[in-house]
C-alpha cells in the first residue's frame, strides 16, 4: 500500500490544457481484452454489441453513447488491475455504479472502457460501538440502513432513488437527499476511502474517526465523479434512530405562502430533519400514480415537514411549525408519528420522478440550489420561463435548503424539442445563480452542466480545480471530458463526450 502524498505531482510550473487522454487513434482490441479476461475471466468482460447497449446512459437517457467493453470487478485488486491495463494502453475509462445518476456523469465517452462496480456489493464491516460501517462501492443506499436498523441506527443520506442507487455513485455525486437539511450529504458522512487512482495504485485517504490531521482528501474525491479515481471501499458514518419522529403535511392555496411558510419556519431556529415542496402539477401527477389519497389535488403546494429529536423537543417544534403553517394560510394539517403512516405521506414526494411518465413521455429534471429567501421570485419566475418556452415545469425540491428539480415535460421524439427544454433548463439554472446559488445540490455537473460551470467560476477557479484533477488524474483518463467546460456552445456541450475531438453520441 503506497502513500497518496508518493504519488502527487508538483503543481510548479503546471499549464491546465485539457483532460483529454493522448493517442486514442487506433489500438489493438483483442490485446486489450485479453489483458482484461486474465484478470476478470471471460464472463467478468462485456464485449458483444448487444450486450453493450445496456450500458450506453446513465439516469440521463437523452445521451447515449456505447462503450467498447464492460468490466464487471469483485475486488480492489481487480479494479487496480483493470486500471493498470487501462493507464499501459492508454484506455480511458468511465466508472458506473447503478446507473441511476441525472447528470451524465457515468455516460461512456467514444472508445473507453467503463468500470461497473455493481457487483462490488458486500458490507464489509459493521461497528456499532464506534456508528461506522465498511462497504463496497455497489451496495444499495437503503442497505446500510436495513442492515443497522434492527440495532437502533440508520444511515442518513437518502436520495429520491435509494433504493436502487449505490453508494459509490453517492459518493461520486456527492448525493444529498429529503434528509440533507439536518444532517448534510453524503460528504458529511464518509469518514474515509479506499481508492484506486488512475494509475491503478492503492491509497486509503481519511479513516475511521471523525477528523484527521492534514488536508481534507476525502472532501476532494466525493463529488468529484470519477475525475480523480474509483472508490473501492467506503467508510461511512451512521446515526443513532431519532427517539420520536413526527411527519406534518400541510397544504396552501398559493406556492408563496407556502414558501414563506419554509423561511418562518428555519427563522423560529427550527431545523427539521427533512422539509419537501410539491407544486399542484406535480401533486396531481403522483396521486394518479400512486394514490396515496393523502395530498390535497386542489392545493396550490403542500409541505412535507418532518421533525425528529427527543420526545419533548419533537413535541414542542411540532406546535411551533403548525402554527406557523396556519399563520400563512395553510388550510389543513395532517400529521403522523406511526412509521408505516410516514412512509404513506413520503410515498409520494418519493415517487415524484417516476410519476412524470405518467403525463409526459419524457422529462428533463434539473437541479439548482437558490436562497430560501428566493424562493417565491424564483418560482414564479421559472413560471415566465416555462411560458416564455412552452414546456411545463413541475417543481419538486427540497424547500429547506433550497435545492430545485424542476422537471420539464417534453416529447424527445418531436425533431428540436430536447434543444429546447436544455434551453430553458440552461435558463433556469442562470437564474439560480444570478439569485445567488449553484448550478447543482446533488445530482453533480457531469455532461450535462459542464458548460455552465463558467456562470459560477472565474477562469482562475476552473484553472485551479483542473490542477487537483491534473495532478491525480495526469493523463486524463478517468472519466474524460466530465465536470468542465469545453470550447463549444452549450448546446454542443451537453450532447458531447471525450477529448480534443468530443465526438458526437448518440441521440434518442
Amino acid at each position: 500500500m503506497l502513500s497518496l502524498g508518493f504519488h502527487l505531482l508538483t503543481l510548479q510550473g503546471f499549464m491546465v490544457t485539457t483532460d483529454a487522454p493522448q493517442g486514442l487513434a487506433q489500438r489493438d482490441w483483442q490485446s486489450v481484452i485479453r489483458d482484461f479476461e486474465q484478470v476478470l475471466g471471460k464472463n467478468g468482460v462485456v464485449k458483444r454489441r448487444e450486450e453493450l447497449l445496456v450500458y450506453e446512459c446513465d439516469g440521463l437517457t437523452s445521451y447515449r453513447q456505447r462503450p467498447a467493453v464492460v468490466l464487471l470487478p469483485r475486488t480492489t485488486e481487480q479494479v487496480a488491475a483493470l486500471v493498470k491495463i487501462c493507464d499501459r494502453h492508454q484506455v480511458p475509462f468511465v466508472a458506473r455504479g447503478a446507473g441511476t445518476g441525472l447528470s451524465g456523469g457515468a455516460l461512456p465517452v467514444e472508445d473507453c472502457v467503463l468500470i461497473v462496480t455493481a457487483l462490488m456489493k458486500q458490507i464489509l464491516e459493521i461497528d456499532l460501538e464506534n456508528q461506522r460501517v465498511v462497504v463496497q462501492p455497489g451496495v444499495i443506499n437503503n442497505w446500510v440502513t436495513q442492515a443497522v436498523s434492527g440495532a437502533g441506527f440508520y444511515y442518513a443520506p437518502d436520495p429520491s432513488s435509494q433504493i436502487i442507487c449505490s453508494i459509490g455513485g453517492n459518493v461520486a455525486e456527492n448525493s444529498g437527499g429529503v434528509h440533507c437539511l439536518k444532517y448534510g450529504v453524503t460528504t458529511n458522512h464518509v469518514l474515509g476511502l479506499k481508492l484506486v487512482l488512475p494509475n491503478g495504485a492503492i491509497v486509503d485517504v481519511g479513516g475511521k474517526v471523525p477528523e484527521m490531521p492534514g488536508y481534507d482528501l476525502t472532501g476532494i474525491f466525493v463529488g468529484s465523479e470519477g475525475t480523480l479515481g474509483i472508490a473501492t471501499e467506503i467508510t461511512l458514518r451512521i446515526l443513532k434512530t431519532p427517539e420520536a419522529i413526527q411527519v406534518l403535511l400541510a397544504d396552501f392555496t398559493s406556492v408563496e405562502a407556502a414558501g414563506q411558510a419554509v423561511s418562518d419556519i428555519i427563522g423560529a431556529g427550527i431545523i427539521p430533519g427533512g422539509m419537501e415542496m410539491m407544486d399542484n402539477f406535480s401533486i396531481n401527477a403522483v396521486e394518479d400514480v400512486v394514490a396515496t389519497n393523502c395530498y390535497p389535488r386542489d392545493a396550490a403546494a403542500i409541505l412535507l415537514i418532518e421533525i425528529d429529536g427527543l420526545e419533548a423537543e419533537v413535541a414542542a417544534n411540532s406546535a411551533k411549525v403548525e402554527a406557523i403553517c396556519r399563520q400563512n394560510g395553510a388550510r389543513s394539517l395532517t400529521t403522523a408519528t406511526d412509521p408505516q403512516e410516514r412512509l404513506t405521506l413520503w410515498k409520494g414526494r418519493k415517487a415524484a420522478f417516476a410519476a412524470m411518465g405518467k403525463i409526459s413521455p419524457d422529462y428533463y429534471v434539473q437541479d439548482g440550489v437558490i436562497p430560501r429567501t428566493k424562493l417565491q421570485d424564483v418560482l414564479r419566475e421559472i413560471e415566465v420561463l416555462s411560458q416564455k418556452h412552452g414546456y411545463k415545469v413541475a417543481n419538486v425540491f427540497h424547500a429547506g435548503d433550497g435545492n430545485l428539480h424542476p422537471l420539464i415535460l417534453y416529447n424527445n421524439s418531436i425533431p428540436g424539442q430536447l434543444e429546447e427544454v436544455e434551453a430553458l433548463g440552461g435558463d433556469i439554472l442562470k437564474l439560480c445563480v444570478a439569485v445567488g446559488g449553484s448550478i447543482s445540490g446533488e445530482h453533480g455537473i457531469g455532461a450535462d452542466k459542464r458548460c455552465y460551470m463558467p456562470e459560477m467560476f472565474s477562469d482562475t477557479d476552473l484553472e485551479t480545480m483542473q490542477w487537483i484533477r491534473q495532478v491525480f488524474n495526469p493523463k486524463g483518463l478517468a472519466n474524460p471530458g466530465k465536470i468542465f467546460p469545453t470550447p463549444r456552445t452549450c448546446g454542443e456541450a451537453a450532447r458531447v463526450t471525450g477529448g480534443n475531438s468530443f465526438p458526437e453520441v448518440e441521440r434518442f
